[in-house]
């Protein structure tokens, strides 16, 4: 047994080395990549439609009788043909019908500086180049917020869909909160889960100082501007009132025109209820008028597929070789390691 758990021990230690090595090699390669890289992405399509037609299928040739699942495919064939031929006569402009309704569905994973903002206007750009006023963009938004100007710009983003036209949807499932909501709130309607997370429409700002530290070790920190407001706040000098109501008046403004930005936007929301910087769940957020409906995406999309054709969108960056076998190798080691702990958790050598 003692045996066994040294060795146990003895491989844990060597994946871990090798974890290390294959973080090292793949930020490495990456570096030495950066400047090489080719800044140009591409869009990057998938048709939700035949995603789940693939699934349905599936489950129906395990679930149905051979006979009746044969019979069903021969009659989706046909059905296919049929609607294949009405592409083709749109195409040739035969027929004056605008065709199915298009649904274009975009991925908004946001941090503190939005930096998925980069991908989204590449992705609202391409479908704007083709989208009809009958058609609609999905956005599935899941941001706690962060910097202002950063989320002043992917809300600006989804304006362009507006003034084209085009009606914009927002999905909420965990959190849009903040900058986030800011973002939501230009939607022409917004649905979330009953349990996300939505508001904390205010505005925080916190900086540390430690002058007195540095006074304390007789360190001074000469700091030099031109203009009575250039710096209020600092971390290394000394902070007086005049520049803290400063900062503060600074904040205020901010989260005047944020609660300016949201009237806009939902005209029908109460602002002193709604702007104190409280976040609610769906289900009290739909009450206060910061949601319209109270339903995952998932449901939304799947009620759309039988009379629209939705498309994932995203915009994608090519990435090198060496960045390539890095990311597979961190990934293999990650599994590996999972394995093992597993394996000996199980044998309870440890908790």
């Amino acid at each position: 047994m003692e045996f066994i758990n040294d060795y146990g021990l003895f491989l844990a230690k060597t994946v871990t080395i090798l974890v290390a090595l294959a973080t090292v090699v793949g930020l490495v390669a990456g570096l030495g990549q950066r400047g090489r890289r080719d800044s140009r992405g591409h869009l990057e399509i998938r048709k939700l439609n035949d995603d789940v037609d693939d699934m349905t299928d599936a489950l129906r040739a395990s679930v149905y009788a051979a006979a009746a699942y044969k019979a069903l495919a021969k009659a989706r064939q046909k059905a296919d043909k049929k609607v294949q031929k009405k592409a083709l006569r749109e195409q040739k402009n035969e027929t004056g019908d605008v065709g199915r309704k298009r649904v274009y569905v975009i991925n908004f994973h946001g941090d503190l500086r939005a930096s998925a903002v980069r991908n989204m206007r590449a992705e609202i750009t391409g479908i704007l180049s083709i989208a009809r006023p009958v058609d609609e963009v999905v956005v599935k938004l899941e941001s706690a917020g962060g910097m202002v100007h950063s989320y002043g710009l992917a809300a600006s983003q989804l304006d362009r869909i507006k003034k084209k036209g085009v009606p914009l949807t927002i999905s909420v499932d965990k959190v849009a909160a903040s900058g986030g909501y800011m973002m939501a709130c230009v939607g022409d309607r917004i649905h979330a889960a009953p349990f996300a997370v939505l508001g904390s429409i205010g505005v925080v700002a916190q900086i540390p100082n430690i002058h007195r530290l540095l006074k304390k070790h007789d360190i001074d920190v000469e700091l030099m501007t031109a203009g009575k407001y250039k710096r209020t706040l600092t971390v290394l000098g000394e902070n007086t009132d005049a520049g803290r109501e400063k900062f503060r008046e600074d904040l205020e403004e901010t989260h005047d025109l944020f609660k300016t930005f949201i009237g806009e936007h939902r005209p029908g929301v109460d602002l002193d209820k709604v702007a104190t910087g409280e976040v609610w769940l769906g289900t009290r957020a739909r009450e206060l008028g910061l949601v319209d409906e109270l339903l995952t995406s998932d449901e939304y999309l799947t009620s759309l597929l039988p009379d629209a054709d939705v498309f994932e969108v995203s915009y994608a960056y090519k990435k090198t070789l060496p960045e390539k076998i890095g990311l597979a190798a961190e990934e293999g080691s990650d599994r590996l390691l999972m394995r093992w702990v597993e394996y000996f958790r199980g044998r309870g050598f440890y908790s």
